[in-house]
């Protein structure tokens, strides 16, 4: 029963989606950061007890990918739609993720079961988004944030953003290739 914790505390990260988009629409700012703070520890806690114990799974890790992207995309939306961050650069957070979303559908339909493995470059831009979301919504309506240390946060984001996707799309290119050259192999064999 225990080996299944980090997959629940996952899906509940996912369930903590709707009330911090609530409190961030509803401007009730130090609720939203709470209940930030709360996704961003379960996380630690997930990923901490799935290594520490074993406790991996092919279900956990796209739990805690989607959980994720639920969390960060649906915040970005809300601080765009808040007039906290250009339209811009909430695109290029959604093409990434529906590189990678789109991408392992295709790869694991047309090669073999996907198994999400984030790169050391998904995992900066991850926590760059992050602390750019933290700091949109502390800018928001608790302090300003100086202009400078957003836009540089911004374009560390969109920089990550482009090669992490295109990492991605290089890895999965590379991979089925490999698995394109052994089923030819087999099918040569027989």
């Amino acid at each position: 029963m225990l080996r299944h914790l980090p997959n629940l505390i996952s899906a509940l990260r996912v369930v903590l989606v709707v009330p911090i988009v609530w409190s961030l629409l509803d401007r009730r700012l130090e609720l939203a950061i709470a209940l930030f703070l709360v996704a961003g520890v379960s996380d630690a806690v997930d990923g901490f007890l799935a290594k520490q114990f074993g406790w991996v799974s092919r279900l956990g890790g796209i739990l805690d990918a989607l959980a994720d992207k639920f969390l960060l995309v649906s915040t970005f939306l809300c601080l765009w739609w808040l007039g906290v961050f250009p339209g811009w650069l909430v695109l290029w957070v959604l093409a990434r993720d529906v590189l990678i979303i789109g991408g392992g559908i295709v790869y694991n339909s047309w090669i073999e079961p996907f198994v999400p493995e984030p790169s050391r470059v998904s995992k900066l831009n991850t926590f760059l988004q992050i602390v750019l979301v933290a700091l949109g919504v502390v800018h928001l309506g608790i302090t300003p944030v100086a202009g400078w240390l957003l836009h540089l946060l911004m374009g560390a984001v969109v920089l990550t953003v482009f090669f992490s996707g295109a990492g991605y799309v290089r890895e999965w290119t590379r991979r089925a290739a490999v698995q394109c050259r052994i089923r030819e192999g087999t099918s040569r064999g027989k």
